[in-house]
């Protein structure tokens, strides 16, 4: 079949050519099998239109994709299940811990920090080796949200304000050696440059390229329960309040399913799913 070119509007209001090979390998990066995927962007081709947005297409293909495979359809889900989060920034506070601590960083959330001027609250505090991390997490529940130059301005002025009191504080064995700034959506290029120039770590959904959140979050299996295909919108809140922010927690809280009323031929059904999706 020979391919046509459609326009479509992303998230940002913006309209650019839709790549169906972005698709197709968007689609194999889940674990699909190539024929799903060419069976999946087939029939895509047939249904896009010009100015059809970018959310459209995704609902399209996560629903083609779940009915051939479900664990897929997580993977593929990702982006809009940290969106789903929300609408508070803590569990994704909770989700970059994790991941923190997966790379062998010990770390607290929601910390209270003086600073030489004024106290701060620390979204999430990492320590490695014997140097400090002050790590600010920017939560956006949508697209749309994106993190400009001012954002990593204010981040940068806060950590100075709390570096300048911690390490000359003779009390504190450790070093605080660095600020970073983390988002689930995207920086600015000046952001990014302004992040280089002062020596402020960035990480946002595909930055730095290979080793953003995403990648980071699929290569670690820290998938959060909202990415799960077999539980109910209300369900994934319900857990997220009992503050169960990860599938691999649901492993250990069958007794808190139960609690919020999943029966237990479903709770089977969901742990297999996070088994897989853990594997």
């Amino acid at each position: 079949m020979m391919k046509k070119q459609v326009y479509i509007k992303k998230s940002n209001d913006e309209v650019e050519l839709f790549s169906f090979e972005k698709l197709r390998q968007s689609l194999l990066n889940t674990g699909a099998c190539l024929e799903v995927v060419e069976t999946i962007v087939s029939k895509i081709q047939l249904e896009v239109y010009d100015g059809i947005s970018s959310n459209d297409i995704y609902k399209k293909a996560f629903a083609l994709l779940k009915k051939h495979n479900r664990i897929s359809a997580s993977r593929y889900s990702l982006k809009r299940a940290i969106f789903d989060l929300g609408p508070t920034g803590f569990p994704f506070e909770r989700l970059i811990s994790a991941l923190l601590k997966e790379k062998g960083f010990n770390t607290k959330v929601s910390v209270i920090l003086d600073g030489e001027c004024v106290t701060h609250e620390i979204d999430v505090l990492a320590e490695k080796d014997g140097n400090v991390y002050a790590i600010e997490c920017k939560f956006h529940s949508d697209a749309k949200g994106s993190s400009n130059v001012r954002v990593p301005l204010y981040i940068n002025s806060r950590f100075l304000d709390v570096q300048k009191q911690w390490n000359t504080n003779s009390k504190n064995k450790t070093h605080l050696k660095q600020g970073w700034l983390v988002t689930n959506t995207r920086f600015t290029k000046d952001a990014i440059d302004y992040g280089k120039c002062i020596g402020l770590t960035l990480l946002s959904w595909d930055y730095p390229k290979n080793n953003g959140l995403k990648a980071n979050i699929d290569s670690l299996a820290l998938y959060p329960v909202t990415a799960l295909t077999t539980l109910t919108k209300k369900e994934k809140h319900q857990l997220i309040d009992k503050n169960i922010v990860l599938i691999k927690e649901l492993a250990n809280a069958t007794k808190t399913m139960k609690s919020i009323g999943i029966s237990d031929l479903r709770i089977r059904r969901i742990l297999n799913e996070v088994e897989k999706l853990c594997l």
